[in-house]
């Protein structure tokens, strides 16, 4: 085995395993019967980025990427089924889903007929997934802030970290090997946030841990 199969099976795994850390939120609802202090975008936001990067490997022709996505997509679209059973404010839920579908149609109506076929769909389509992704990857910054500000971690998952980072470092890797800046640059700010992560972790719970409220974490 070369080093880029490697890495693709790497990089299908360490996603894969992200990915089901969203089965924890669908057993909750299930045994509570609520979505309470559950989130929904992240569910949303997650399904389209996977629909937009299954396109883009579809068009490129990268197993890998496809693989990764197809069962991304479908993990999220169970994700998303479950929350709207068990929601009790379906018109947001609904109104929230709809606007995800539109900009999906949007979306493909401008990359496959607005657009001729080639190089130049392809590197748009790439740079679209890439800014989506790297915002995904940048918008739990604010939450850091709030975990610095209070000196608690108890608000972040130790797991999904070590997924994040993994998953973030074995597609960086992979991108840079194919020399594909679309795939490899946007998982690059994954690696940063996950360190910083990682950082608060050491930093935070040795100082909590002098406090007899403090739980350890459970790895």
């Amino acid at each position: 085995m070369d080093f880029l199969q490697l890495l693709s099976c790497a990089c299908i795994i360490f996603t894969v395993g992200m990915f089901t850390t969203g089965l924890t939120d669908l057993k909750k609802m299930k045994t509570t019967q609520s979505a309470d202090n559950i989130q929904f975008l992240p569910f949303l936001t997650t399904c389209l980025n996977n629909l937009g990067w299954l396109y883009y490997g579809l068009l490129k022709g990268d197993g890998t990427v496809i693989s990764v996505n197809i069962i991304g997509g479908f993990l999220q679209t169970l994700y998303i089924i479950t929350y709207c059973h068990y929601t009790k404010d379906k018109r947001r839920v609904f109104s929230q889903t709809l606007t995800m579908v539109s900009v999906l149609c949007v979306g493909w109506v401008y990359f496959t007929v607005m657009i001729p076929p080639g190089e130049a769909q392809l590197s748009q389509l790439g740079l679209t997934c890439s800014v989506f992704t790297i915002s995904m990857y940048l918008s739990p910054l604010t939450d850091l802030l709030d975990i610095v500000r209070n000196k608690s971690v108890e608000r972040l998952s130790f797991s999904l970290t070590v997924a994040t980072f993994f998953t973030s470092t074995s597609w960086t890797l992979y991108g840079l090997q194919l020399r594909d800046y679309y795939i490899m640059v946007p998982n690059t700010p994954g690696i940063f946030t996950s360190i910083i992560r990682f950082f608060l972790f050491w930093w935070f719970g040795a100082v909590i841990t002098n406090k007899s409220s403090y739980k350890l974490i459970q790895i």
